[in-house]
């Protein structure tokens, strides 16, 4: 009987932890605020709550809408798609953005995220855009 209770207990914490990144099914998950299919790789993102549920998203701006609307929701963290390594999720606290100029993304955020400075200013040049921070972003 120790045995079973120790058991549910273990798969009571486990299944309560927080999760990491978990990887967008392009064209079969869909966008938790607009609710379109998530079609690029390029521009998605993930929300996180300290409970564990993970949220979708098609585009930055429609993560931050919705957290913006759903600012009760308590969350763990942020992943944004890696515009150089199609549909890899990265930490959007650490992430380099680029805002405007000639990007187009889904639902018109404009908004890429790469993982070093120097794709920043590469994409940057590229695409006539600036480069903007994740706490600009957020706010």
């Amino acid at each position: 009987m120790k045995k079973i209770s120790y058991f549910l207990l273990f798969i009571a914490m486990v299944s309560c932890a927080p999760k990491g990144a978990e990887p967008i099914k392009l064209n079969i998950d869909g966008c938790e605020f607009c609710k379109m299919k998530i079609a690029d790789g390029k521009f998605g993102g993930e929300l996180i709550t300290t409970k564990g549920r993970i949220y979708k998203f098609d585009d930055i701006h429609c993560m931050i809408n919705y957290h913006k609307e759903n600012s009760a929701t308590n969350v763990q963290s942020f992943f944004i798609h890696d515009f150089n390594q199609n549909n890899t999720l990265i930490a959007a606290e650490t992430a380099y953005y680029v805002k405007g100029g000639e990007i187009n993304s889904p639902m018109r955020g404009n908004t890429i995220a790469v993982q070093t400075d120097e794709e920043a200013n590469k994409m940057a040049k590229k695409f006539k855009a600036n480069p903007i921070s994740w706490s600009e972003i957020i706010k």
